[in-house]
C-alpha cells in the first residue's frame, strides 16, 4: 500500500470531495468545497492556496483544505467571521490513515505555525493530531474559542414548545399571540430564482438597521461574498432566507442553510421600530417550526452565545482553536 499526498486545484479535486463529505464527521457546509471556493474567490488575494489530498493507492483517505499566508501561517482556507466551522474532510473509516500521512507531509513544508480555528467538539482532529504533532516535538495548544448554541428538533411544534423551560415557552407564546393581535403577518420564504438579489439587498437593509457592529461589519465585500454565496447555495436548494411581513412590510429577515438533517442560522436583522413586537426572535422562531415541519433533526444557531438562542432552546456546543507551533 502506498500512501501519498498531492496539491490540487479546486476543480480536480472537486467532485471526489464532494463524495467524501457526507462520510467524514465534520459534515457541514462550512467545510464543503462550493463554500471554500466562493469564499476563496471573494478573499483569496494576498494568499496561496494549499489544497492536498491524501490517498493510499487508488483510495482517496481525505482533503485538507489550507492556505499559507506570507507571515509563515499554514490555516484552513477561509476566515472565522464567514465561516462557522473548519476541518479536514476525512471519512470516519480513513481518519487513523489520513493524519499521519498530512502530518508527515507538512513537516517538509516551511511553516512556524500551523493555525487551526472553529473545529467542532466532535472533530477527529482534535483527538487524533495532538498526540502525533506531540510525537514530532511540535508545541501544540488547544482552547475553547466558541459556542454554537444547537436545539434537538422533535416531531412536532407541539413538542418543541413543551420542551422549552416554562418561562421561555410561555413568554414565546405570548408573543406570537400579541404579534397576531396587533397586526396581519405571515412567515415566507423569498424565492431562489432571478429575485433573489433584490431580497438580498432587503436582507441587508434590515442586517445593517438591526445593531451598529453587523452595519460595520457588512463591509462592500463581505455583501458581494453573500450574494455570490446565496446564489451557489441556492443553486444546491441549501439556501433559505426567511422574511417576516407586518401590515405589508418585511419587517425582519434571517438566513438559514438546509443542509443533511440540520438548518443553522447564519444572519439575521429587522427593523429597530418594531422591536416592541420582537419580529426578531418570532422570525427565527418560525423557521424553526418550518424546520421541525420538514422533518429536520437540529437547528444550529451557529456562532454566540446571544440570549435568544437558549430562550429557543439552544444549548452550547463548544468550538475549538488549535495551534501547533514547531
Amino acid at each position: 500500500m502506498t500512501v501519498s499526498v498531492r496539491q490540487e486545484s479546486f476543480d480536480s479535486v472537486w467532485e471526489r470531495w464532494e463524495e467524501i463529505l457526507p462520510l467524514s464527521a465534520t459534515n457541514t457546509v462550512f467545510v464543503s468545497p462550493w463554500w471554500h471556493k466562493t469564499w476563496w474567490d471573494n478573499f483569496g488575494e494576498g494568499s496561496d492556496s494549499l489544497i492536498l489530498s491524501v490517498s493510499e493507492d487508488s483510495e482517496l483517505l481525505g482533503i485538507a483544505p489550507l492556505m499559507t499566508s506570507r507571515n509563515g501561517t499554514l490555516t484552513f482556507l477561509g476566515d472565522k467571521d464567514l465561516s462557522d466551522y473548519f476541518d479536514f474532510v476525512v471519512p470516519r473509516e480513513s481518519e487513523e490513515r489520513f493524519y499521519p500521512a498530512l502530518l508527515e507531509y507538512l513537516s517538509e513544508l516551511d511553516w512556524t505555525n500551523l493555525d487551526l480555528p472553529s473545529l467542532p467538539s466532535g472533530s477527529p482532529t482534535l483527538e487524533r493530531l495532538p498526540e502525533l504533532a506531540h510525537a514530532k516535538g511540535w508545541e501544540i495548544s488547544v482552547e475553547e474559542e466558541e459556542t454554537t448554541p444547537k436545539a434537538e428538533l422533535p416531531g412536532s411544534w407541539d413538542e418543541f414548545l413543551a420542551g422549552l423551560r416554562k418561562k421561555d415557552r410561555h413568554e414565546l407564546r405570548r408573543k406570537l399571540r400579541r404579534l397576531d393581535r396587533e397586526s396581519e403577518n405571515r412567515q415566507y420564504a423569498a424565492a431562489n430564482g432571478d429575485s433573489l438579489d433584490g431580497s438580498m439587498r432587503e436582507f441587508f437593509t434590515l442586517l445593517r438597521a438591526s445593531r451598529e457592529d453587523k452595519n460595520e461589519f457588512l463591509t462592500p465585500d463581505r455583501e458581494k461574498f453573500f450574494l455570490d454565496m446565496a446564489h451557489e447555495l441556492a443553486s444546491r436548494d441549501q439556501f433559505r432566507l426567511y422574511f417576516l411581513e407586518v401590515d405589508g412590510e418585511n419587517v425582519a429577515a434571517c438566513i438559514c442553510f438546509d443542509y443533511g438533517d440540520d438548518f443553522l442560522l447564519y444572519n439575521s436583522g429587522y427593523e429597530p421600530d418594531y422591536s416592541r413586537l420582537s419580529v426578531g426572535l418570532i422570525n427565527k422562531a418560525l423557521s424553526i417550526r418550518t424546520a421541525i415541519e420538514e422533518n429536520r433533526k437540529v437547528f444550529n444557531f451557529l456562532k454566540g452565545n446571544e440570549r435568544y438562542k437558549y430562550n429557543l432552546g439552544g444549548r452550547d456546543e463548544a468550538v475549538f482553536h488549535m495551534s501547533v507551533t514547531r
